[in-house]
């Protein structure tokens, strides 16, 4: 019998964007400080200023906490399913994808085309968004490689 790759990957991708949104915005807006969702736009040196970015923050955090729960419940239905595969090379495997995904389109649509702000605002667009994305598309890669299917397998 084949397993079903489906369910776990579905998970794992939803689990990885949730949890790559999260690491961006504790990281990167709350611990370090290099950036506000907005912080290109409406600059964190006042007030309003914060306060604008604060709500804005928190609107980020809650659209990745929504992802997040997603994932929990694919995944507590992809080990409740019959004949579905529970590897954990494929659950890291799409974890890293789904964490690359973010990186490269929170990357591309909000560093890039919307200029809402900057991996390291300071700098404005600068070889952190760059790195941003090579570290993207190496998840997706890294994520890619552990999901494919073992050579000999054909399920």
């Amino acid at each position: 019998m084949i397993a079903n790759r489906r369910p776990l990957l579905a998970a794992g991708l939803a689990l990885g964007m949730g949890m790559g949104g999260f690491v961006d915005g504790i990281l990167f807006h709350q611990i370090l400080q290099f950036h506000n969702m907005l912080s290109a736009r409406v600059p964190n040196t006042d007030y309003i200023g914060a306060k604008v970015n604060m709500v804005w923050d928190g609107v980020f955090h809650a659209g990745v906490w929504t992802i997040t729960a997603i994932g929990i419940a694919l995944l507590w239905r992809a080990a409740r399913r019959p004949g579905a595969d529970l590897s954990g090379r494929l659950l890291v495997g799409g974890l890293l994808i789904g964490w690359g995904l973010f990186n490269l389109v929170e990357g591309v649509i909000d560093h890039h085309l919307l200029q809402l702000h900057h991996v390291y605002e300071p700098a404005g667009l600068s070889v952190w968004d760059g790195l941003f994305l090579l570290w993207g598309a190496a998840m997706l890669g890294g994520g890619g490689w552990l999901c494919r299917r073992p050579k000999g397998n054909s399920g």
